[in-house]
C-alpha cells in the first residue's frame, strides 16, 4: 500500500508543476484561486483578533502614508500582472511598536506593523521596498506554493501516520495547508524572486532603488537576535550586494522616478469592512 501511495504521489508531483514570473519551476498542488480563498479566511481571522485587541491604526497620518505608497505599487502590479486587477487590495496597519514585520497574502490582503516603520525610522522609499517585496510574494503565487508544500508534507506523513490538530481531529487538504502555510518561511528562491519583482515594482512606482539596500541594512542591524521579519525571510549573506546590482540594472525603467498614480487600496479600520 505504501508503494502504491508513493507511486501516486510521484505522478501527482509530475503533473503539478507551474512556472513563476521569473521562469522558476513551482510545485502547485493548490490553485492560485484556492490560495486566495483560503487566504481570505485567514485574513479575516487575523484582523478579527487584532480588532478585538484594539490594535488597528486609524490615524490619518498613518493611513494616508501607507495607502499612497501601496496604491502606487498596486498600480504597477496591475499594469504588469493584469490578473491582479480584481484582487481585494487592502492593508491593515497594526499598532505594535515592537514587531518588525509586514506581509501580503494571496489576493492582495496586506498588513504592516507600526514597529517596522518607527523602530527603523523608515523613509517612504524604504516602506515601498518592503511592501513591493511582500506584494511580489502574492503576484508570484508563493502562498499557493507554500500551501502545496504543506499538502505534500501532509501526504508524506499520511503514508505512515495520521496528522491531527490540538483537539485530535485529523487535518487534511487545504485546511491543513492553510494552517501550515502561515508558519512556513518562503524558500530562498522565492525570496530572491520577490526581491527582483519587488524592486522593479518600486522603481516603476517612483521609489528609489537604493532604498532596498538601506532597508535591509537597517533590518540586519536591528539586533536582539534579529527581528521577526528576518526570521521568516531567509537570506543569503550577499543579499544587499544583489539588491544593489538589481537596482542599478533596473533604474533605467524610471530614471526620473516619476510617481505612479495611486490605485485605491482599502485601509482596514474595522472588521465590518471585510
Amino acid at each position: 500500500m505504501k508503494h502504491i501511495l508513493l507511486a501516486g504521489l510521484t505522478m501527482l508531483l509530475i503533473s503539478a508543476c507551474a512556472t513563476s514570473p521569473t521562469g522558476r519551476s513551482q510545485l502547485m498542488l493548490i490553485s492560485p484561486d484556492m490560495a486566495i480563498s483560503e487566504s481570505k479566511a485567514a485574513y479575516l481571522s487575523t484582523v478579527t483578533d487584532i480588532t478585538r485587541e484594539h490594535r488597528l491604526v486609524t490615524d490619518d497620518a498613518w493611513t494616508n502614508r501607507i495607502s499612497t505608497i501601496t496604491g502606487r505599487l498596486v498600480t504597477e502590479a496591475i499594469r504588469k500582472y493584469p490578473g491582479s486587477r480584481d484582487w481585494d487590495w487592502s492593508v491593515a496597519i497594526i499598532d505594535d511598536p515592537e514587531t518588525l514585520n509586514a506581509w501580503c497574502m494571496a489576493g492582495g490582503r496586506m498588513a504592516i506593523y507600526t514597529g517596522i516603520v518607527t523602530k527603523l525610522n523608515l523613509t517612504d522609499d524604504e516602506i515601498a521596498q518592503i511592501m513591493g517585496h511582500e506584494i511580489s510574494h502574492a503576484l508570484a503565487n508563493h502562498t499557493a506554493e507554500k500551501m502545496s508544500q504543506a499538502i505534500l508534507v501532509n501526504t508524506g506523513l499520511a503514508i505512515t501516520s495520521k496528522v491531527t490538530d490540538q483537539n485530535g481531529y485529523v487535518l487534511t487538504g487545504s485546511a491543513l495547508a492553510a494552517q501550515l502555510a502561515l508558519q512556513l518561511p518562503n524558500s530562498r528562491d522565492a525570496e530572491r524572486e520577490a526581491d527582483e519583482i519587488g524592486i522593479e515594482l518600486a522603481i516603476r512606482a517612483g521609489y528609489r532603488p537604493d532604498a532596498a539596500v538601506s532597508l535591509w541594512r537597517k533590518m540586519s542591524e536591528a539586533g536582539g537576535g534579529g527581528p521577526e521579519f528576518l526570521s521568516t525571510h531567509p537570506s543569503p549573506g550577499n543579499r544587499m550586494d544583489t539588491l544593489q546590482e538589481l537596482g542599478e540594472k533596473l533604474e533605467s525603467l524610471n530614471p526620473s522616478l516619476t510617481k505612479s498614480a495611486v490605485h485605491p487600496v482599502r485601509i482596514v479600520t474595522d472588521i465590518q469592512q471585510l
